[in-house]
C-alpha cells in the first residue's frame, strides 16, 4: 500500500462490515466479517483511519442505527485511530425502489446483458418515481461523506463502491470539491449496444455520475473499455484511450483496472477450522470415490445454473463412461427472493435437477448433489474436494469461485470457466474457456477436465491459484487510493 499517513479514508457502499455486539457501555460495536470487497476494505481500517457508510439493511441494522453512538457512529472493532461505521437508515420505500427497482431489476439486468427484450424493460412512469428515490438514495450517502470530509481535519479520500451508487460521486464532488474521490464498478459494464437500452437521460446521468470521480475503476480492461465506449458514443466528452481518462464538464477522470484476488492465507486458514473438516467427512462419504464436479453460486440468473446442470446431462448421455463414476456437487444457495425473477429461477434449478435424478440416479449412484440452503463451511468443503470446478455465467464483472477454487482444492482441481466472467482474462490461460450458451461445448470441456492427467490438472491448478492470489483485497483496495494519488 502506499504511503496514506495522515488522511482520512471515506468508503460507501450498499452494505456494511457488519456484524454486532453490545459493549458493557450499552454501546454497539461493528465486527469485522465477510470476504472479497468487505475483507479488503475492513483490512484497511486497520491502519487508516476510515469511516465507513453503508446502508441500513433489515430491521437489525435499523436497530442498530437507533442505538449508535454520537453522530450515529458505530464503533469498530480492531481498527486503528477513529475508524468508524455510520449506517444510513433511509425510509423503507425509498430503499426498495433504488435497491430492487432501480439498482437490481434495471442497472444489474442492463449490465449483465439479462433481459428478455421481447417483453422488457418497460420504462414508464413507475420507473421515473423510481429513478427519483435512487437519486435521493445517492444523495444520501453523498451528503454523509460530505459531512464527514467538512469536520476531518487531514486530507481525505473517498471511495465510492459498486453500481448502487454510480450517481454518488458527481453529488459528492459538487458537495465536497477538496476532496479526492475514486468509484469502483463490480459488475461488468454493458457496450454501447445494449447500455442504450436505458432511457437516454438517465443513462447520461449515469456516466456523468460517475465522471464526478476522479477516478473509476473495473475489474478487468474489457469493462473499462465498454465504459470508454459508452462515454465516447452518449456524452460530449474527449475519451483519450492511451492515457486511460476522460475530460468531462471540466474534470478529468482517469480509468484503472484493479481485479480482485484472494488472500489465500485467510481463506486457507478459514477452510481448515473443524466445521469445514466435518462437512468435508460427509461430502465425502456421499461422494464415495467417485469424481466430482463442484459448483457455488448465488441462484442468481447471471450465473447460469440451469445451463450448467443441462450441460451435465448431456455429458452423461454423450458420455456413459462417467455414468456412476462422477457426481455433481451443486449449491445454489438463495439469491434476490423478493425478485419474482429470481424464485422463478430457483424453481427452475430444482426442476431441471430432479430430471437428472430421475433419468440417470440407480440405487449405488445419486449423479446429483444440489444444495439450496447457505452453508459456507459446506461450500469450503467442496471445493477443497473437487476434481473439476464449474463457473459458467452468461456474464460476471469477477467470479470469485472461480479463484477460490484452486485455492483450496486439496489434489488440484480443473477449472471449466466462461468467456464472459471478468476472472478469463487472467485465469483463461490456464482454464478450460467455454461460450456459456453453448451447453455442448460445456459438456465437452466437462469430460476434458474429468479425463486430464493428473500432472497436467495440478500443473494448471497451481498456475491458476497463484494468479487468484495475486491481487487481495489489501492491495486490491489500497491501489485504488494509490490511483487518487497525494
Amino acid at each position: 500500500m502506499g504511503d496514506t499517513a495522515g488522511r482520512r479514508v471515506l468508503v460507501a457502499s450498499n452494505r456494511g462490515p457488519i456484524s454486532y455486539t453490545r459493549e458493557h457501555d450499552g454501546q454497539l460495536t461493528a465486527k469485522r466479517g465477510g470476504g472479497g470487497m468487505v475483507s479488503g476494505l475492513s483490512s484497511v481500517a486497520e491502519t487508516e483511519d476510515m469511516l465507513w457508510v453503508c446502508a441500513a439493511l433489515d430491521d437489525g441494522d435499523r436497530a442498530a442505527v437507533r442505538n449508535a453512538g454520537p453522530g450515529g457512529l458505530l464503533r469498530w472493532e480492531g481498527t486503528a485511530g477513529d475508524s468508524a461505521v455510520r449506517m444510513l437508515d433511509l425510509p423503507h420505500t425509498v430503499f426498495e425502489r433504488a435497491y430492487n427497482g432501480v439498482a437490481n431489476s434495471t442497472l444489474w439486468f442492463v449490465h449483465h446483458m439479462l433481459y428478455d427484450t421481447p417483453n422488457s424493460p418497460s420504462f414508464g412512469p413507475s420507473f421515473e418515481r423510481e429513478w427519483t428515490d435512487f437519486r435521493t438514495y445517492n444523495e444520501a450517502f453523498a451528503v454523509a461523506l460530505a459531512e464527514a470530509a467538512q469536520s476531518a481535519a487531514v486530507p481525505v479520500r473517498a471511495v465510492i463502491q459498486d453500481y448502487h451508487l454510480c450517481l454518488a460521486p458527481r453529488m459528492l464532488a459538487g458537495r465536497a470539491p477538496h476532496v479526492r474521490i475514486a468509484h469502483f464498478s463490480h459488475t461488468p459494464w454493458a457496450p454501447p449496444d445494449y447500455y442504450r437500452m436505458l432511457p437516454d437521460a438517465i443513462g447520461r446521468e449515469v456516466l456523468e455520475g460517475i465522471l464526478g470521480a476522479d477516478h473509476a475503476g473495473f475489474l478487468c480492461q474489457r469493462w473499462a473499455d465498454a465504459f470508454l465506449d459508452c462515454c465516447a458514443e452518449f456524452l460530449a466528452c474527449k475519451v483519450d484511450r492511451e492515457r486511460a481518462e476522460v475530460r468531462y464538464d471540466g474534470r478529468i477522470t482517469t480509468i484503472g483496472v484493479h481485479p480482485l484476488g484472494v488472500d489465500a492465507d485467510q481463506l486457507r486458514d478459514r477452510a481448515e477450522q473443524p466445521d469445514v473438516q466435518a462437512r468435508m467427512t460427509a461430502l465425502a462419504e456421499q461422494a464415495a470415490g467417485r469424481k466430482l464436479i463442484v459448483r457455488v453460486d448465488r441462484t442468481e440468473l447471471s450465473k447460469n445454473i440451469v445451463r450448467g446442470l443441462e450441460a451435465y446431462r448431456e455429458l452423461l448421455r454423450s458420455r456413459p463412461e462417467w455414468r456412476g463414476r462422477v457426481t455433481k456437487v451443486a449449491f445454489a444457495y438463495p439469491s434476490r427472493e423478493d425478485l419474482p425473477e429470481y424464485r422463478e429461477y430457483a424453481a427452475a434449478v430444482q426442476r431441471v435437477g430432479r430430471q437428472i435424478e430421475d433419468e440417470f440416479a440407480t440405487p449405488g449412484w445419486d449423479p446429483l448433489i444440489l444444495q439450496v440452503n447457505d452453508d459456507y463451511p459446506r461450500s469450503l468443503a467442496a471445493l477443497r474436494l473437487a476434481n473439476v470446478l464449474l463457473v459458467n455465467p452468461i456474464r460476471d464483472g469477477m467470479n470469485l469461485v472461480a479463484k477460490e477454487g484452486p485455492i483450496l482444492s486439496d489434489t488440484g482441481c480443473a477449472v471449466v470457466l466462461s468467456t464472459e466472467a471478468g476472472a478469463a482474462a487472467e485465469l483463461g490461460g490456464d482454464a478450460l474457456l467455454v461460450n456459456p450458451f453453448d451447453i455442448s461445448q460445456t459438456a465437452d470441456a466437462l469430460h476434458r477436465a474429468l479425463a486430464m492427467d493428473d500432472q497436467q490438472r495440478t500443473r494448471r491448478s497451481n498456475a491458476l491459484a497463484a494468479a487468484a492470489a495475486a491481487m487481495p483485497p489489501q492491495r486490491w483496495f489500497a491501489s485504488q487510493l494509490d490511483a487518487l494519488g497525494g
